[in-house]
């Protein structure tokens, strides 16, 4: 017997939607810029030549880049009561993570834009005398950006797709929004292509996006 197709309860939960999808744009946008922050400071403190100073910027990147987000996302609401006996929000353990997570990928980001620059640069801008401020802000710094923004839209966007994992902890974003419809209506195929089609309406122009961008770079 042929499945039939029936999206009419799906969409008969627009509103329902609709709050799903502004939870997960929001905890976009929000870990996003949290990642740029954590990225462009302890990018820079990369760059020095105390151990004492890179060694734990170091350890936080690994860690997070190394390890599942979902695990840190549990640890943090789960874990972290156990361990510091400090209880988080389901919502500020969620984004805690996600923050962590998109900064530890933004460090380094920022820091391979910089290093990529040609140390004649950074000669040609001491032999004029420059200090390391005026250095970074006139020579380095433009140079360095062009080549950090591709790949940090790329990351953006994984990032966006990373908040599915929202749901773990019971925030009612899309793919959370997806799992109650579907014990409403039965109908999972329909419930999870149209998550999927949502994704897709967001993500495809950011990832056309970032492609001019990289050609732009290229030039």
């Amino acid at each position: 017997m042929a499945y039939k197709w029936d999206f009419g309860l799906v969409l008969s939960y627009a509103n329902f939607w609709m709050k799903g999808l502004g939870v997960t744009l929001a905890y976009s946008v929000g870990t996003v810029l949290g990642g740029l922050i954590i990225g462009v400071v302890l990018g820079m403190l990369l760059l020095s030549r105390r151990k004492w100073v890179t060694l734990p910027i170091h350890f936080y990147v690994e860690l997070f880049r190394c390890t599942p987000l979902l695990v840190q996302i549990v640890w943090f609401y789960y874990a972290l009561p156990i361990v510091l006996s400090v209880e988080l929000p389901a919502w500020l353990a969620a984004g805690l993570g996600l923050t962590l997570y998109m900064g530890a990928f933004a460090t380094e980001i920022f820091r391979g834009g910089i290093i990529s620059i040609d140390k004649g640069q950074w000669q040609a801008s001491r032999a004029l005398g420059m200090t390391n401020g005026e250095m970074m802000r006139h020579i380095i710094l433009p140079q360095a950006i062009k080549r950090m923004v591709p790949p940090f839209v790329n990351q953006s966007i994984i990032q966006l797709k990373n908040t599915s994992l929202l749901y773990v902890v019971a925030v009612p974003d899309l793919m959370y929004t997806g799992s109650i419809v579907v014990s409403d209506t039965f109908r999972p195929l329909e419930v999870y292509t149209s998550v999927a089609a949502m994704y897709f309406a967001i993500l495809y122009p950011l990832t056309l996006w970032a492609k001019r961008m990289e050609a732009k770079v290229d030039q």
